[in-house]
């Protein structure tokens, strides 16, 4: 299988792709809405995901519930809440996304003093690897690395972290949402989704953001919290659904979260 077809299993007929990040288990346990995975996995893909980011432990046991989405498996390891640092360790390899049947893996990497020197050679190695067997790459680039300080994630920042993301072999950017989005757009060669970030109460602004982000030129929209963080998933997920892929507003999107 080639990178393409693989692609195409996360990038709808429109370029555009609905992904739910389902990762946070291996730094923060099992928060509200990752208890029981498999129900979760069931509940997204009913209101519309293409596919999904979760670790090695959750592809191997949900397989049956993780059919019919793109799968996407997290190959490195962020500190957790006990930890320590913004430097994220790499600990599978491709042979564990082979053995999934992963359509993409993801990594995090970033630019900044005690983390670029750990996560660009990590984005790289993974990189080359799967570009052998025909496995595409998603960075996560954040500028000072995971859950770094809010005042490094500038504009600027976030477009050198993506560029050089893309320079190091990534075929696609998850990253963070700025007003002025389209510049990281228009610096990277690759499709860029955005991250939903920390859980909010504030939908119609959060709904807003990611309008602002797709109509900035986005391919789509990668988010964990603000969905299986949601009363209900299976909404929130058609909510942003038709912001994706039918460029409906806002407040059609909030027509969905009320009904």
């Amino acid at each position: 299988m080639t990178k393409i077809r693989r692609m195409n299993n996360l990038l709808k007929a429109d370029g555009r792709t609905l992904i739910v990040a389902m990762d946070h288990g291996s730094n923060a346990g099992a928060p509200h809405g990752l208890v029981d995975p498999g129900e979760t996995i069931s509940k997204v893909k009913a209101g519309g995901a293409d596919a999904v980011i979760v670790n090695y432990g959750v592809a191997k046991k949900f397989a049956k519930e993780l059919a019919g989405l793109g799968l996407i498996l997290r190959m490195d390891l962020s500190p957790s809440l006990l930890g320590q640092g913004h430097a994220s360790t790499l600990i599978y390899g491709v042979e564990q996304a082979l053995e999934v049947a992963a359509d993409a893996v993801i990594i995090n990497a970033g630019p900044g003093t005690g983390v670029e020197e750990i996560t660009h050679p990590n984005l790289a190695k993974i990189a080359a690897e799967c570009s052998r067997w025909g496995i595409p790459v998603i960075a996560e680039p954040s500028p000072g690395g995971f859950d770094s300080d809010p005042e490094i994630r500038t504009l600027e920042n976030i477009s050198l972290a993506s560029r050089i993301a893309c320079e190091l072999g990534a075929d696609m950017i998850k990253t963070i949402y700025k007003p002025g989005f389209e510049r990281v757009v228009q610096d990277c060669f690759v499709p860029v989704v955005v991250l939903g970030g920390s859980k909010t109460n504030d939908y119609q602004a959060f709904l807003a953001s990611i309008k602002e982000a797709i109509d900035a030129g986005a391919a789509g929209v990668a988010i964990g919290r603000n969905i299986w963080g949601y009363e209900d998933p299976t909404k929130m997920t058609k909510a942003l659904a038709i912001i994706v892929h039918e460029n409906k507003t806002v407040d059609d999107a909030m027509a969905i979260l009320r009904g």
